[in-house]
Parts: C-alpha cells; structure tokens; sequence
C-alpha cells in the first residue's frame, strides 16, 4: 500500500511539471488571442484618431501643441480591462482539454491516452497602459504609433496541481502620419500616466477598480 502511494506521488512529481508546461503553453496563447481580440474590437469602435488627439497649430501651420484627450482614453483602457477579464473567466470555466499526445509530444500514445482538462482563472490586477512613439518618417514629417498594453495574471489550473503566470501583450492601434514640424516641447500627451486597473474578485464579490 505505501510502496503504491510513493509510486504514484513520484509520478506525480515528474508528470505534473511536464502537463503544467503544456497547459502554460496553451494558456499563454489563448489569453493573448482573447486580449488582441479585445483591444482591437474595442478600439476599432471607439479610437478614433482626430478625435483622441488634439493637434494645434499657429497661422503658419506650424505645431504648438500636441495633446491627448486622457477621458476619452481612459475610459477605452476601462472597457478593454473589464471585458478582458470578463472574457478571461468565461474562458477559464470551460478551459480545454489537452491531448496526451500534444502534453508529452509523443504521437503514439494518441491512440490511448487520455486527454487532460485545463482550467484558468484570471487572479490579482488586468492593467491597461498605452504607448506613445514619435519618430521621423521625412522633412517635417513625423510617424505617431499608440499602442495598448494589457498585463494580466492567470492561475492555470490542472488536477492537483497549479501555476499562476503573468501575461503581457502590447497591441498596436494607431499610426499616422503628423505633417509639420514637431518640437519636444509641444507634446504633452500624458498617455504613459493613463492606466486602468481592475482586479478580479470571485463571482459573490463586486468588482472593483482603481484608476489613475
């Protein structure tokens, strides 16, 4: 009887971190499928370029001043960080089912072998930044990127067993083209500060934020 328990809770010490790094694999891959998703759906409906940043100029033509309508951006940030996590729990109930064949990379053992039920559960902080670049693109031209970063934690879930990583995807959702001569000294964009947080609580908690 004891022989049997060592015997399985050393096969449980050299199969689970093996599974585990399959499911890690796996759940790497769907988060940031459902993250890309989000943002892009998100911000093809609501960013918005011209209407987001605000570029002044002088008679001239000249740029004074090239500003972002932080509102406007937070509450995009808000929508992508609550849908996310929403999308993520949802995902998470169901999980997946990992063929012993992907799990240990062995094609023969498809025939028999059992297939492993993954689940996730997002956990602490989803946190939504942008990123702002400059950079020439010509003779008083300037290329102007934004991106979205989405950082957020999941515990990856199998039976007796568990891993709680961290993922990170920047999305890129605008570059354009800024004609006119850009000095450093205009650009107040304030868009590294604007951050959403919002963490996750189990259903019989409300859901809470922090925004910045």
């Amino acid at each position: 009887m004891f022989s049997s328990i060592m015997f399985l809770y050393k096969l449980d010490k050299i199969v689970a971190p093996i599974i585990l790094n399959a499911a890690d694999m796996e759940m790497k891959n769907r988060t940031t499928e459902i993250i890309n998703t989000t943002v892009l759906e998100n911000c093809e409906k609501n960013f918005v370029y011209d209407d987001i940043i605000n570029i002044d100029k002088d008679e001239s033509g000249n740029i004074n001043m090239i500003k972002a309508d932080t509102i406007k951006l937070n509450k995009l940030a808000c929508d992508v960080a609550l849908e996310s996590q929403n999308k993520l729990k949802e995902f998470g109930v169901n999980g997946v089912k990992l063929p012993a064949s992907y799990i240990f990379k062995n094609n023969i053992i498809s025939f028999f072998g059992p297939s492993i039920k993954v689940k996730m559960q997002p956990i602490g902080y989803t946190e939504t930044k942008y990123i702002s670049d400059f950079t020439s693109a010509g003779i008083n031209q300037t290329n102007h990127k934004i991106s979205m970063e989405v950082t957020t934690n999941i515990r990856i879930i199998i039976p007796l067993n568990s891993k709680d990583i961290e993922v990170k995807k920047q999305v890129p959702i605008s570059e354009t083209i800024i004609v006119g001569k850009v000095p450093e000294s205009s650009i107040n964009m304030e868009i590294g500060q604007t951050t959403f947080k919002t963490r996750y609580f189990p259903s019989n908690f409300k859901l809470k934020s922090k925004l910045k």
